[in-house]
């Protein structure tokens, strides 16, 4: 890989959520502080919507790993899941062994009782739920069941939903309108901004070990930020791609003529291209083929 050339720890720009990379723009950390004060205040449900790539499981990571001792959490990634094996799958996680012969409604009771110990105990049960806009119907129906397990000072269980916008469209539907007449906090993740985008970068090369001088220019910052329309998932995309360029060449540093390379090579960017300008300075032979260069060179 290219981090050695660069001087690096790890790689900088994976795809896969990892909290040690954790970025603080003001939507990412306006949605944390909203479930860590909706938890706090024991609301039922919560719900965190926003686009693919915007960071929900990153977030949803993150936010588990807030809290302290006093919460019990549970974490179901997998939206496609019937009812039983929905309540299956959070006795799972809470450690709470069933008989596979147990129907739903033993599973509930079992659920319940479970619950009740840990309220009992002074911890709070979150239940984090991801891609939830996928869920069937009636497995939202179970979950709104799921809330209405509660003593008589608060609820037993608190359930936070992530999921794409198309999530509200559902919410909106009639049949799940007590579902989401539950949902007393929501929040969409929006985009980083161009300021915010310049600072990504450079705080995950910082995680990541650099300490040299910008690895990226200006405008190679500017058209990261208009490719990928401010979404970091595609930030690391085209930032990976465009040092792996920059490695294949030889060189130290990325210029914008890497980053519209990388868009090209890339179906969920923005086009963008170089202004007429720094036309001449794209070399007559590079193109996406040094990509697949770069990449044969590295394996």
């Amino acid at each position: 890989m290219y981090k050695h050339y660069f001087g690096l720890r790890e790689a900088p720009f994976g795809i896969t959520p990892d909290t040690a990379f954790s970025f603080a723009s003001r939507s990412f950390q306006e949605a944390l502080n909203t479930l860590l004060v909706a938890v706090q205040n024991g609301e039922g449900f919560i719900a965190i919507t926003g686009e693919v790539g915007t960071g929900k499981t990153h977030l949803c990571r993150k936010f588990l790993a807030s809290l302290d001792s006093g919460y019990v959490s549970a974490y179901l990634p997998n939206p496609y899941l019937e009812p039983r094996t929905l309540l299956f799958a959070l006795a799972e996680e809470l450690g709470l062994p069933l008989p596979q012969q147990a129907d739903q409604h033993q599973a509930l009771k079992a659920i319940t009782r479970a619950l009740l110990d840990y309220a009992r105990g002074g911890k709070k049960v979150v239940l984090c739920l991801d891609e939830v806009q996928a869920m069937p119907a009636e497995s939202l129906e179970a979950l709104r069941l799921l809330s209405n397990l509660e003593t008589e000072k608060r609820k037993l269980i608190q359930v936070v939903l992530f999921g794409q916008p198309e999530l509200d469209e559902r919410l909106s539907a009639h049949h799940l309108r007590q579902l989401k007449s539950r949902i007393t906090f929501a929040y969409r993740l929006a985009p980083l901004s161009r300021q915010e985008t310049e600072y990504y970068v450079a705080h995950r090369l910082s995680v990541a070990g650099y300490g040299g001088a910008p690895l990226f220019s200006r405008r190679a910052l500017a058209l990261l930020h208009r490719a990928s329309g401010g979404t970091p998932r595609l930030i690391n995309v085209l930032a990976h791609k465009a040092l792996m360029l920059v490695f294949g060449e030889g060189r130290r540093r990325v210029e914008a003529r890497h980053v519209v390379l990388a868009a090209r090579d890339t179906p969920a960017a923005r086009p963008v291209r170089v202004e007429p300008g720094w036309l001449w300075s794209v070399a007559a032979g590079l193109g996406l083929g040094l990509l697949a260069g770069a990449w044969v060179a590295l394996r």
